[in-house]
């Protein structure tokens, strides 16, 4: 696994990190999910998508249906990215962004993790 890019975007207090890392296995994945999870102890919500070859999964780890994973995992097929993982740290500030802006935020977040790496 490598990291390659990380991006932050602030939003109405609330903080989006997102994390672009090359991997090979399934295996990796659980790993940085781990080492994420343990990072940001403080953090409300880790969505995340990846693909693997033919093997895809997208998470929005409590936000709201579709808001999360979707559009990360879009990301990463409109970009035909393979053996990638991007997750997206949230760190909620007080605001609730209702589901537009909260996609929007995600989208982007993926957006611009991947922008200079391609």
């Amino acid at each position: 696994m490598e990291l390659i890019n990380t991006y932050t975007l602030e939003i109405k207090k609330s903080k989006f990190i997102a994390y672009y890392y090359k991997v090979e296995t399934k295996e990796e994945i659980d790993e940085i999910l781990i080492y994420l999870k343990k990072e940001h102890k403080k953090a409300r919500h880790i969505p995340f998508a990846y693909k693997i070859d033919n093997i895809v999964k997208k998470s929005d780890d409590k936000e709201p249906s579709n808001t999360a994973g979707t559009p990360i995992y879009n990301i990463i097929i409109q970009n035909d990215l393979n053996n990638v993982f991007i997750a997206v740290v949230r760190y909620f500030g007080g605001t609730l962004l209702g589901a537009g802006l909260l996609t929007r935020s995600y989208l982007n977040s993926a957006k611009e993790v991947i922008k200079f790496v391609k």
